[in-house]
């Protein structure tokens, strides 16, 4: 539907009685006793040029904001922003806000506009207009906008704390500090390090800081939420979530089980394949938005600054790279000090262990770790073992992928996988050590739990078993150990990943057929394939039984002939022992 979004006049003082209702039923909901007005007060305001209203196409009454001053018009607030029940989540709120937002631009542009609210939505429009966090002291000490909050259910909160917090988050536009800004890209996944990294660079620095989550499976939506709620309160100007968990499934995940990829034989790569996947798509949303740096949280001593920094150089090399934590080499303390000196205070005590969490699996990182004699407790895992005995599961596979799980058929692939996960781990399937090479030529130890991959790439060799050629096996194990090595080596944008995947792709079109494993707590077996592509199923012999393709004869003729270079060998050196 069509708004006319205008500053209201005197023939809009008709609708102070629907503007005081719709605010009353508001506040009700929001469980708050602040932003009562009267119809008298909402007048004055549209007769001082000082409201903005919204109207349907019928010219009735459908949204409403003012702006109020304090402090001699040294603080601007636009308040009051209310949209008519009907015409809820409609886009309509941003059109006020921004209408309302540039009158009081118009009517003050000197003022500091601010805003204190415990709303997503409205923490979300004012940051998108440029505002920012603040302490509750940068604001207004004009007494009569503080006795505004006296209706507020949590005054005593903020009375207890002398005004200078409450569950309110403090937003402030200094039209000072508004000159043109950079636009920096934060790599955001929640923790201390990207935190850091945002509140810094907005309030240090001026950026204009876009907090970009790439999700490749390992975020709940609580998670998400959680993290777009903290991006706003750390600065940011915009958060976005990037779901790449199908492009990471489609142009790596399909292959790595194609090609049975275990790093050193243990290890599926579990999250470290997926940051190269993160890190192309903050690199795109980078470029979309026109962005002149890109941040992200790594320490000097891990392989992810490798990988961010290889896909950021490659594919926006204009662009600058931006890494507080290891340029800084900042202590764990340093940053808690100074985000809680910000006004921002979160849990980020420090855990024994620390964990990345995806799709195809999770590591676990310090604690008995560190210690080379040592292995992990079962209080370190995130899934524990829930069930004993054993089960039977089968996993069915088309081309090489997987498509049925117990009999049920899986068009959605990353479904799929997400319900072996959860019938693996519930046995404490999965879980061992892997120690490697890292990137930076030190070893590297590691921790995991990885219950869908270990049980799908079981399956799927073993399948491929009974369905490939010898030679087929052969040089597909070769190229699928090099395709995980520079998947691990960050060398995914390699051409020559492009003509892996094909072979590995063209190697898979007869491994058909559903795979039997027997399951028990921390292991599994392989059982048995039905397949129709079974070579096993030949009517020329039966292995160890009896021949149906050659006779006793031709069988003896052809162990001869291969025995002939041998015989050859060793009749020309007949004095060599063997």
């Amino acid at each position: 539907m069509d708004f006319k979004v205008i500053v209201a006049d005197q023939s809009h003082a008709k609708f102070a009685q629907d503007i005081c209702n719709e605010i009353y039923i508001s506040a009700q909901e929001r469980k708050t006793g602040i932003a009562n007005r009267t119809p008298e007060y909402i007048i004055e305001k549209i007769n001082a040029g000082k409201a903005v209203i919204a109207l349907d196409s019928e010219g009735e009454f459908a949204g409403f904001s003012y702006i109020e001053s304090w402090g001699h018009s040294q603080f601007v607030a636009t308040s009051g922003l209310i949209v008519a029940h009907k015409y809820r989540n409609m886009g309509l709120a941003r059109q006020i806000k921004r209408k309302t937002f540039d009158l009081a631009r118009t009517l003050f542009p000197n003022a500091k506009l601010f805003s204190i609210t415990t709303g997503l939505a409205v923490m979300k429009m004012n940051t998108e207009l440029g505002y920012k966090p603040v302490t509750f002291s940068e604001l207004t000490d004009d007494p009569e906008f503080w006795k505004g909050c006296e209706g507020c259910k949590n005054f005593d909160i903020l009375k207890r704390n002398e005004s200078e917090r409450c569950l309110c988050s403090a937003l402030l536009y200094d039209p000072a500090e508004h000159v043109e800004k950079k636009k920096v890209v934060v790599a955001f996944s929640g923790g201390l390090d990207t935190s850091y990294t945002v509140m810094y660079l907005a309030r240090e620095k001026g950026y204009e800081v876009h907090a970009v989550c790439a999700n490749t499976g390992g975020f709940s939506p609580e998670q998400l939420k959680t993290n777009e709620e903290n991006a706003y309160k750390l600065g940011a100007t915009k958060y976005v979530t990037l779901d790449v968990t199908r492009e990471y499934y489609d142009k790596s995940l399909k292959y790595m089980v194609m090609g049975n990829v275990l790093r050193n034989g243990t290890y599926p790569i579990s999250v470290s394949s997926e940051r190269i996947f993160q890190g192309m798509a903050i690199a795109r949303y980078a470029k979309e938005i026109g962005a002149s740096a890109i941040a992200h949280g790594s320490t000097g001593a891990g392989n992810d600054q490798v990988r961010f920094d290889m896909t950021f150089l490659v594919m926006c090399p204009e662009m600058e790279i931006i890494t507080l934590t290891r340029d800084g080499n900042l202590t764990r303390k340093e940053e808690v000090d100074y985000l809680n000196a910000g006004g921002f205070e979160a849990d980020f005590t420090k855990l024994k262990y620390s964990y990345n969490v995806g799709i195809w699996g999770t590591s676990i990182c310090g604690g008995e770790i560190l210690d080379s004699r040592e292995g992990l407790p079962e209080s370190a895992y995130l899934k524990q073992v829930r069930k004993e005995g054993s089960e039977i599961l089968s996993l069915e596979f088309e081309k090489g992928e997987l498509c049925g799980v117990n009999g049920k058929r899986y068009t959605d692939k990353i479904a799929a996988i997400q319900a072996v996960e959860e019938i693996g781990a519930a046995y404490g399937i999965g879980r061992d050590m892997h120690v490697g090479d890292t990137i930076i030529g030190i070893k590297g130890r590691v921790g995991f739990e990885a219950a869908a991959p270990m049980l799908i790439i079981g399956a799927h060799k073993f399948l491929e078993k009974f369905t490939l050629s010898k030679w087929q096996q052969y040089w597909k194990d070769q190229v699928a150990n090099w395709y995980g090595m520079f998947l691990h080596e960050s060398q995914y944008m390699e051409p020559v990943m492009r003509d892996i995947e094909a072979m590995l792709e063209s190697s898979q079109r007869n491994v058909n057929g559903t795979v039997t494993l027997k399951l028990q707590p921390y292991t599994f077996s392989t059982v048995g394939v039905d397949s129709e592509d079974d070579l096993l199923k030949s009517k020329l012999g039966e292995y160890g039984e009896t021949q149906k393709g050659w006779t006793a004869e031709e069988a003896k003729g052809f162990i001869k002939v291969s025995s002939t270079p041998l015989r050859v060998y060793y009749g020309a050196h007949k004095d060599e022992k063997i």
